[in-house]
């Protein structure tokens, strides 16, 4: 497979224009459908008309080889196709029943809300359930983590990965982290990515978060549509990788406030229309006390609801074991409570308590009505 999807294995690439592809980083064939045309146009330097004819041969040869689709096939083929796709369970009754099963594989699932509303447990949480096997409902695949903010915590990987049975050590070296410091460093470990996803055997890419430093390095109204056209280069990339390599990507985004908005939550994703025209699933997080609510926002077939979930040990988690814990932490305290109050009955004597109440004072006081009663009648 891996001479299959070498770039000299198509006809009429040399080892000229093989050398060429390879120092703009563009190591194989699935990197030639991932790119496209004009970006390797403009990366190698090559004509327009020549990059197209290679790009032709690149989709041509991995048809023949079955790892894409065909040109044209038939709704029905489509759906027999569909049945079998990859799904990622979330561990959760609740989140399975809004994916319909899980993070589906060649899509691009966005997750989006304020902050703490559990954007990253549920980054760090899929990290782990993708290890698990077909059977357990996972992908016995690795992850490439890409951490625009600083926020992923192998801590919390390792309580994750205690919670469900599964070794930390093993779990760790499963995932693959890379740190972005800007947004063009971002861009360039996803154009970087092909090799690692190849010899890893990733099968989920996450971008914790996909927006956050283009919003921070392009200010103002003047750099918006220069912003825009960079991040729409970063999220089609995303969403090419994960149909072309057959893995699940998953990408946290922020929000803002819209002040136009005068009654109902203003709260609204950032990245505009590029990234809602993007994801193939766009999630919408928010708080509600302790608990959490997803509502699918946009989706091709799965229908508009909101369910909760809650934040634990396990990382997701249903709202239902959530109260359990609750439950348990209330059964220790008052535990806690009930030989607290027996050491002190123990510190409180018997003697002082039979000197205090006398039963002969007691006998004289029952007895005194039982005389008088007589008396009256």
């Amino acid at each position: 497979m891996v001479e299959d999807l070498r770039l000299d294995s198509l006809e009429g690439v040399g080892p000229v224009t093989t050398r060429k592809l390879s120092d703009a980083g563009v190591h194989n064939v699935m990197d030639l459908i991932v790119r496209g045309p004009v970006e390797i146009a403009e990366i190698t330097g090559m004509e327009k008309d020549t990059a197209e004819k290679i790009v032709n041969k690149a989709r041509q040869h991995l048809v023949e080889g079955g790892l894409i689709a065909k040109d044209f096939v038939s709704a029905s083929e489509i759906y027999k196709y569909r049945q079998s796709i990859g799904k990622i369970t979330t561990g959760t009754n609740c989140l399975d029943t809004l994916f319909d099963g899980g993070i589906e594989t060649q899509a691009l699932t966005e997750v989006y809300g304020e902050f703490g509303c559990g954007k990253t447990q549920f980054a760090h949480t899929m990290s782990v359930m993708v290890q698990k096997s077909k059977e357990e409902g996972g992908l016995e695949g690795s992850v490439l983590y890409i951490d625009t903010e600083n926020t992923f915590r192998p801590e919390r990987i390792v309580s994750i990965a205690q919670a469900h049975d599964m070794d930390p050590e093993k779990v760790l070296d499963n995932i693959i982290v890379a740190r972005a410091y800007n947004s063009a460093h971002q861009v360039l470990i996803l154009e970087e990515a092909g090799p690692v996803i190849e010899e890893n055997n990733v099968k989920l890419i996450v971008a914790d978060s996909a927006v956050g430093l283009f919003r921070a390095e392009y200010l103002g109204r003047g750099t918006l549509s220069v912003r825009q056209q960079k991040l729409n280069h970063f999220v089609h990339l995303l969403s090419r990788i994960a149909e072309t390599y057959n893995c699940a990507a998953i990408a946290t985004n922020q929000v803002m406030a819209s002040p136009d908005v005068f009654f109902g939550d203003p709260t609204r994703p950032i990245g505009g229309n590029v990234v809602a025209h993007t994801s193939t699933y766009r999630i919408y997080f928010k708080k509600s006390g302790k608990k959490r609510i997803a509502r699918m926002v946009d989706s091709p077939h799965h229908p508009e609801e909101e369910v909760i979930f809650a934040l634990g040990d396990a990382g997701v988690i249903d709202p239902e074991e959530a109260e359990k814990k609750t439950k348990k932490t209330t059964k220790k305290a008052t535990t806690k409570k009930a030989k607290a109050s027996k050491v002190e009955a123990t510190v409180e004597t018997p003697e002082v308590e039979a000197t205090v109440e006398t039963p002969e004072v007691e006998a004289t006081t029952k007895a005194e009505p039982d005389d008088s009663e007589p008396i009256e009648e």
